[in-house]
């Protein structure tokens, strides 16, 4: 239990500046709630190492280690989608490491050569406002959404810089006969969208203040910014399926400090590391080998309906998908269907 020792310990750092210590910077999307706890528990254990997260979605993530390949700033990527890992890994962006629990990964967990490894089970979801949208008319599946009665009712995390906002749009594209279809699905939802918020907080402050009242997000963070914000949200599981992304880890390829950057990979995924991000964060371990009854009752109990997914097809052709919303249809729903009304 050395994670949860060290969190509650407090260590005291004051005569260790961080001038003196080994800085190890982490990219990553799971919060400041989430980070700090790490970087407080890491640090308490090994207190030579300054841990500095920057909190940003999982595609900025890839796209700055992308930008800063000849010169890494950051040691650590944890947190994002298997497809954005997957193409991070095919550019030469990732080290290869196999973590000491590996064995207990299924294979689609993990990327190419050790390149990547899932940490979480991640379920999108239909989030909404519990206080303004009634129980008997909550969204129960996609297609809701695109009801008239949700009109300038939504609002969404502007999907680019989101690797979560990217797979649920890949998943909905693919979910229809044809590209084409999806993207008149995709313009007949931007018709009932009100806006697309910048980053996290602004989506859930946006919901939480009633500017919408509806949007599409991931299931752990909702349960968040219920439990510790006290933000009036709930949500539906898609009663047609979700996808359920494999959220990764990785080391990032010729970056500074690899041996703290390796003591940080196995402490943040430690068994006690996983029970306590699935009690306190609402993390599904993606490892096999815990022991169930230390997890979190819901979770055990917990029916998601994931959607069959081509996750290599959606790594593929999702930033060619991505472009084209964004270029045509974002904020120009009833045009792009007034121009492609399908047959």
């Amino acid at each position: 239990m050395r994670y949860l020792i060290a969190l509650f310990a407090l260590i005291t750092l004051a005569g260790c500046t961080s001038d003196e210590r080994t800085s190890l910077v982490v990219y990553s999307p799971h919060g400041k709630e989430m980070l700090t706890d790490a970087e407080q528990a890491f640090e308490a254990a090994y207190p030579d190492i300054n841990v500095q997260w920057i909190d940003m979605g999982g595609q900025d993530a890839y796209d700055r280690i992308r930008t800063e390949k000849a010169n890494p700033t950051a040691s650590i990527w944890w947190g994002g989608d298997g497809p954005t890992f997957s193409r991070a890994a095919e550019e030469g962006l990732l080290a290869s490491y196999r973590p000491t629990w590996a064995d207990a990964l299924p294979e689609e967990g993990r990327g190419a050569n050790d390149t990547w490894m899932a940490t979480y089970l991640t379920p999108e979801v239909l989030l909404f406002n519990s206080r303004t949208v009634p129980e008997d008319e909550r969204p129960a599946d996609w297609d809701d959404l695109l009801e008239p009665k949700w009109a300038d009712r939504i609002i969404i995390r502007y999907p680019l810089a989101s690797s979560t906002m990217r797979t649920i749009w890949g998943a909905l594209i693919m979910r229809q006969p044809t590209v084409e279809d999806g993207y008149r699905w995709l313009a007949r939802l931007d018709q009932n969208t009100k806006t697309y918020a910048a980053d996290p907080t602004q989506l859930y402050l946006k919901v939480a203040r009633e500017e919408g009242d509806v949007s599409l997000w991931n299931m752990p963070d909702t349960y968040i910014q219920a439990d510790i914000n006290g933000y009036p949200f709930a949500f539906s599981l898609p009663s047609s399926g979700t996808p359920v992304l494999h959220d990764g880890i990785a080391l990032v390829n010729n970056a500074p400090a690899p041996e703290a950057a390796r003591l940080f990979y196995e402490f943040v995924t430690s068994d006690s590391a996983l029970v306590d991000q699935a009690t306190r964060y609402y993390r599904i371990p993606a490892r096999t080998d815990l022991d169930s009854t230390a997890l979190p009752s819901w979770m055990l109990e917990s029916t998601i309906r994931a959607m069959a997914l081509d996750w290599d097809r959606l790594a593929q052709e999702g930033p060619v998908w991505m472009q084209y919303w964004d270029e045509n249809i974002k904020g120009r729903g009833a045009e792009y269907l007034a121009a492609n009304p399908g047959s």
